[in-house]
């Protein structure tokens, strides 16, 4: 099963890139190290299925937890849910992966790049 006939990838990074303004560098830098893992043409088929699900369950306005209706519980149900996924597939994460995520990360949140000092 291809994982590019069951999904619009552009749709899906688009409702990540809104997801992402929101939640902050922090929040983000794990749901983009899923979104390469899921890219990857060597993680296996089932962890793919699994990275699909986690970040549509993110990203889509249906919750089993109502962050609205619960404001800090709400968002419990997502935090286990990246939690157990990118536990299961961190194994497939590369310096490569982690360098792509890191470059992206310091684009869009240019505020929190870290500026080294240079000696007086």
């Amino acid at each position: 099963m291809n994982t590019n006939n069951i999904i619009n990838h552009s749709v899906l990074w688009n409702r990540i890139g809104k997801f992402s303004r929101k939640a902050g560098r922090t929040t983000t830098r794990p749901v983009l190290l899923l979104w390469y893992v899921l890219r990857s043409k060597e993680t296996p088929k089932a962890d793919k299925m699994l990275i699909l699900s986690t970040l549509s369950y993110l990203v889509l306005p249906i919750d089993i937890l109502d962050a609205k209706r619960l404001p800090i519980i709400g968002w419990f149900d997502e935090i286990a849910s990246i939690s157990v996924c990118y536990n299961k597939v961190c194994k497939h994460i590369t310096p490569e992966i982690e360098r792509k995520v890191d470059a992206l990360l310091d684009k869009w949140f240019p505020e929190y790049v870290d500026f080294v000092e240079l000696p007086v």
